[in-house]
């Protein structure tokens, strides 16, 4: 089913331009992804400008993408329920995050994990249509816009990039120039648009020590940063690394849940909700995330705490 053709997108809702070509870009292989991407310009959209008559137009063909996607996909959990659709996008987003940081620490510098980082960090900006971001959360996004800058403007000196977690420091790079032959956000057309600058100079300057990412830590097998044919790296491929599964907490088997626990409506939701992050973690192959978050799911069960 073909969306609805967009109009041009107007100057004022600028901002969301990356975040609907990561919709184009992701509508074959994970249109849930997608669909979110585009829930998200929408809410924004509305924030930035709903009045003036072209943001109107282009928010209700948006809008029109927007509900044949939900005719589509009706039948598909991650669609219909908002917490499946939560961890559907935050395991999709920190896989590509680990992509991008794999390279990163291996020295293996390029275009693609550059868009990578930059693509992860639009991701987790999606991620609160389903509520305030957490603190982890909201560091990877700090973290992997400071690196896609970082990186790109020492290559593009001539410099060759710190690998890994450093300090911090003001850095910016414009996305539209530096990828040629980029589609425009309407469907059909391809034209020029309005350069979107990422700035970071608000982020502060320390050693970025809080990322909660192991330095031994891996994609998936089925990592979703395609890397394309023709990135002029030449470097060996990158050969999916075994994964490491995390050791089943020892307090677990013999955890006895006591007369007196009573477990709230809150707590069968925050079960729920581990319990889906880990369904959701399978889907990419993804068995120790999936572990842990059982493993979070069954201690609450049992003992009634987390």
């Amino acid at each position: 089913m073909a969306a609805p053709a967009l109009p041009p997108l107007p100057p004022q809702l600028r901002s969301i331009q990356h975040h609907l070509r990561t919709a184009q870009e992701l509508d074959k292989r994970e249109p849930v992804v997608a669909y979110y991407c585009r829930l998200y310009a929408m809410q924004t959209g509305m924030k930035i400008d709903s009045k003036t008559p072209e943001c109107r137009k282009f928010l209700s063909k948006l809008m029109d993408q927007l509900e044949a996607m939900k005719k589509q996909f009706g039948d598909n959990e991650a669609i219909t329920q908002e917490i499946v659709g939560s961890a559907h996008v935050e395991n999709y987003a920190l896989k590509m995050f680990l992509y991008a940081d794999n390279e990163d620490r291996a020295g293996q510098f390029h275009k693609n994990m550059i868009k990578s980082f930059y693509t992860a960090s639009l991701l987790i900006d999606v991620l609160t249509v389903f509520g305030e971001l957490s603190e982890e959360n909201a560091q990877h996004r700090k973290y992997a816009r400071w690196k896609a800058a970082y990186i790109h403007n020492c290559l593009k000196n001539g410099e060759t990039p710190q690998p890994g977690p450093i300090g911090m420091e003001g850095e910016s790079f414009d996305v539209e120039k530096e990828e040629t032959g980029s589609s425009s956000v309407h469907s059909g057309t391809t034209q020029p648009t309005s350069s979107s600058t990422y700035e970071a100079n608000n982020i502060p300057t320390s050693n970025y020590t809080g990322i909660h990412i192991p330095p031994g830590a891996h994609a998936p097998a089925n990592t979703p940063a395609e890397v394309p044919h023709n990135t002029g790296v030449t470097s060996n491929t990158i050969q999916p690394a075994p994964q490491n599964i995390p050791l089943v907490d020892p307090s677990l088997y013999s955890a006895q849940s006591g007369g007196e626990v009573r477990l709230t409506p809150e707590d069968f939701a925050r079960a729920q909700k581990y319990c889906k992050y880990a369904g959701s973690a399978l889907q990419y192959e993804d068995v120790s995330t999936a572990v842990q978050n059982l493993q979070k799911a069954l201690k609450l069960l049992i003992t009634g705490r987390e």
